[in-house]
C-alpha cells in the first residue's frame, strides 16, 4: 500500500490544565476506509477529532490530513473535509432547504443543493423547519450538511446517538452510500454494533490512549475469542462461586450477569443445574417445576463482540 493515508497522525498531545485528554496518538487513516474510533465520555475521541479537523491546536505531534500539515494551513484541510459534530447549531427558523443552501454558500466548491436533499430523503422535509425535524431527519440533515462540499474525508461524531433503532439503521445505510461513492470516513460511537457493521478498522481509545487497533473481526478473534452467556441478574445470586465454575473465564455482574467462557457447554449444564451452589435458596425449592424466582432467566449465548474486546482490554463496560 504505497499510497499516501488521508490522515497521519504522529504522537498527538492534548492538555487542558492537569489533564491529559490525548497522550501520543499515533495513527494513519488509508483512502476509502471507515475509520473508527471507540471509548468512553472523556477518552479524547472528540478532542482528537477536532485537532485533525483543525479546530484545535495541539501541545504535541504532527497532523497530515490528505498531504497537508492541518496544524499549519488549517483552512485548506476543511475546504477539503465534511464535519459532522455532536450537535448542529443553526441559525432559529432556518428551514431544511435554506440550511442546504447556507452550508452550500461556505465553500468554494458545492454539490447542488437539490441533489443533496433529495439524497438524503429529505425532500418531503425541505420547506420545514429544522426544530420541527425528528432525530434521525435532523442526524440526515447535519450529514447532509457535512458532505454539501463533496468532501474527500468525512467527519461523524457520534452520529447515531439518541436516536430509535429504526433510525439508527437509516443512518448506517447512509454512512454505507457514503462509503461507496470513494469516501474516506472517520467515525466516533459508543455503539459495537454500529462499528462492527461499518468499520474497516477499528481504535480502542482509553484515557487519552490508542489501547487496540486492527479490523473488528481481528481485535475479536484476539481479544473475545470465547462464548458469552448473560443472564438476568437476581437478588442473592451467589456470583462468587459461579466464577469457580470450570471453564468459566470472566464473570461481570451488573443489571445482567455475563460469563466468558470458551467451554460454553459445560457451564451451560452447570448453569442450569437447580442443586448448584450460586442458585438463590428460594430458586433452589422451585414449588412449580423448579421455576422459583431464583432460577436462571433470560438466558442469552453469542459470539465474542467488540462489547466484550473493550471490557477484555479495559476492564470495564462501553454501555451508556
Amino acid at each position: 500500500m504505497g499510497e499516501m493515508p488521508d490522515i497521519d497522525v504522529k504522537g498527538l498531545v492534548k492538555r487542558y490544565g492537569d489533564v491529559v485528554a490525548v497522550d501520543g496518538l499515533t495513527f494513519a487513516v488509508q483512502k476509502g476506509e471507515v475509520f473508527g474510533m471507540l471509548g468512553p465520555n472523556g477518552a479524547g475521541k472528540t478532542t482528537t477529532l477536532e485537532i485533525i479537523e483543525g479546530l484545535r491546536t495541539p501541545d504535541a505531534g504532527t497532523v497530515q490530513v490528505l498531504g497537508t500539515d492541518v496544524i499549519a494551513h488549517p483552512s485548506t484541510v476543511k475546504e477539503r473535509i465534511g464535519v459532522q459534530l455532536q450537535a448542529t447549531a443553526l441559525p432559529p427558523f432556518t428551514k431544511v432547504r435554506e440550511a442546504v443552501q447556507l452550508f452550500a454558500a461556505l465553500y468554494q466548491r458545492s454539490r447542488p443543493v437539490e441533489e443533496v436533499i433529495e439524497e438524503f430523503n429529505l425532500g418531503e422535509k425541505a420547506d420545514a423547519y429544522t426544530d420541527k425535524l425528528s432525530g434521525g431527519q435532523m442526524q440526515r440533515l447535519s450529514i447532509a450538511l457535512a458532505l454539501i462540499n463533496d468532501p474527500d474525508l468525512v467527519f461523524l461524531d457520534e452520529p447515531t446517538t439518541g436516536l430509535d433503532p429504526q433510525a439508527r439503521l437509516n443512518i448506517w445505510t447512509v454512512i454505507e452510500g457514503i462509503r461507496k461513492r470513494g469516501k474516506t470516513v472517520v467515525l466516533t460511537t459508543h455503539y459495537m454494533e454500529e462499528a462492527e457493521r461499518l468499520c474497516d478498522r477499528v481504535a480502542v481509545i482509553e484515557r487519552g490512549r490508542i489501547v487496540a487497533l486492527d479490523t473488528p473481526r481481528r481485535l475479536i478473534s484476539q481479544y473475545a475469542p470465547g462464548t458469552t452467556v448473560e443472564f438476568a441478574n437476581v437478588p442473592g445470586l451467589d456470583v462468587e462461586s459461579l466464577r469457580k465454575v470450570p471453564g468459566v473465564e470472566r464473570v461481570v455482574a451488573d443489571g445482567r450477569v455475563s460469563i466468558t467462557t470458551r467451554k460454553p457447554e459445560t457451564v451451560l449444564h452447570a448453569l442450569l443445574d437447580p442443586s448448584a451452589p450460586w442458585v438463590p435458596a428460594e430458586g433452589a425449592d422451585g414449588d412449580a417445576g423448579g421455576e422459583g424466582e431464583g432460577a436462571i432467566r433470560d438466558l442469552m449465548v453469542r459470539h465474542g463482540t467488540l462489547e466484550d474486546v473493550f471490557l477484555s482490554l479495559t476492564g470495564r463496560s462501553l454501555r451508556e
